[in-house]
């Protein structure tokens, strides 16, 4: 192991640069997120119509191929972090969250229920000067 360890010290750097830029942008992009999102995201069964379903089939077809691909590539950055430094979990939620699946939306409002994490999401949306989310 150790053997491997000297022979891919660029690459171990390169994860470790990759990690604390993840890690800062955590700290910064999800709670933009969730301030700016509506009171009423989740305040239904079924997602509502999304603003990329009113644009142009090829611009929609780009943006879902480059959210897709993010995602993937988070996802698997995610598993490599699970044994490798950094936020490997936190990882795997962002990259699953760009990924389109069935019951995503579902998945995604159960997430936000839990007593812990829907508790600090209203913290940072009051913070913001926002309503608390309603489910």
């Amino acid at each position: 192991m150790l053997d491997w360890l000297a022979q891919n010290q660029f690459l171990l750097l390169w994860l470790t640069v990759f990690s604390i830029l993840m890690f800062l942008g955590t700290l910064v992009l999800v709670p933009l997120l969730v301030v700016r999102m509506p009171a009423t995201y989740f305040a239904h069964r079924h997602r509502e119509e999304r603003v990329m379903a009113r644009r142009h089939p090829v611009v929609r077809l780009l943006l879902e191929v480059f959210k897709t691909l993010l995602g993937l590539i988070l996802l698997i950055a995610g598993l490599l972090m699970l044994v490798l430094p950094g936020q490997g979990v936190l990882t795997i939620l962002m990259g699953l969250m760009l990924l389109n699946f069935p019951g995503k939306f579902r998945l995604e409002r159960w997430f936000v229920s839990r007593p812990a994490v829907y508790h600090a999401i209203n913290w940072l949306r009051r913070r913001a000067g926002r309503h608390p989310l309603i489910l």
